[in-house]
């Protein structure tokens, strides 16, 4: 016990270290010594024994890291490419002559709530990297219905994203349950919250759910997209990458279900939805000033 601290970073015997974790706290369960446990860069709430815990190695979480880096810049290239092709379209059908007039993007803004302080400040990164505009809140996941309702109304974004840490209770069978769920219960009561605001599912695109999250209660609450539908584990960036698609999408366009689900790091298994309409308009001509 006394060699674990917190912020180490660790893997689980038991699981065979398939994921590296961040310890966040300790606590006692009758005799047993535990950890609180939340995934590196996966939105993974987990308790742990601590006896079950192997602290990783500096060079293998180097490594670790250095994986992900280059799974998401080769995301963004990605990203960059498609936005480049789609934005001739959308300017060919609003100019008829070709490069006749310059032109300016004007795509939706996003409110983040995220659970995770270390996720958000990511995930703000790379909105700023992707020109989205965007405002970031770290709020836990059980103060997130109470306080969306007054961000929405400050902000007024295009999008919202309530996130954080989620996971299955260990020890827990029911799988329809929100009461097995680490966090859906407060996900759900948010985007309820959220709905009470902007009920139109256009007017307020809503992503919502973290690793393993009850992805049906969440879409039934209100969301347009949600984790996770296979209880699989989802990456900290992948809601940022769903919020990229809609806020590049034309206005007159509904967002693709395949596209924006396949453009995410984690895929079909991990992140659904419901047909949307996008956010991006074009700007003509653009100022000199």
């Amino acid at each position: 016990m006394s060699e674990l601290r917190k912020g180490d970073i660790v893997g689980r015997r038991s699981y065979d270290k398939d994921v590296l974790f961040k310890i966040i706290d300790f606590y006692t369960d009758g005799e047993q010594h535990m950890a609180r446990l939340k995934g590196l860069h996966l939105r993974l709430s987990a308790n742990a024994p601590l006896e079950d815990l192997i602290k990783m190695d500096p060079s293998e979480v180097s490594a670790y890291l250095v994986d992900q880096m280059k799974r998401t810049s080769e995301q963004m290239k990605r990203i960059f490419s498609r936005r480049a092709m789609d934005r001739e379209v959308i300017y060919n059908r609003a100019v008829q002559e070709k490069n006749s007039i310059e032109s300016f993007d004007v795509p939706g803004s996003v409110l983040h709530i995220d659970g995770d302080s270390d996720y958000l400040d990511l995930c703000m990164t790379t909105y700023r990297q992707l020109q989205i505009p965007a405002h970031g809140y770290n709020i836990d996941e059980e103060q997130q219905p109470a306080q969306v309702e007054d961000l929405l109304k400050k902000h007024m974004p295009d999008m919202l994203v309530l996130t954080g840490h989620d996971g299955f209770i260990k020890g827990k069978q029911d799988y329809k349950d929100v009461e097995s769920y680490y966090a859906t219960k407060f996900f759900v009561e948010a985007v309820r919250a959220a709905r009470r605001y902007e009920k139109s599912l256009d007017d307020l695109v809503i992503f919502a759910g973290a690793c393993q999250s009850h992805y049906e209660a969440i879409l039934d609450a209100g969301a347009n997209f949600a984790s996770s539908p296979r209880r699989v584990l989802i990456h900290a960036y992948d809601p940022v990458f769903v919020m990229e698609k809609i806020a590049f999408t034309s206005i007159y366009d509904p967002v693709p279900l395949k596209e924006v689900i396949a453009g995410t790091i984690t895929g079909f298994d991990g992140i659904g939805g419901v047909e949307t309409r996008g956010k991006h308009r074009l700007g003509i001509p653009k100022s000199n000033f």
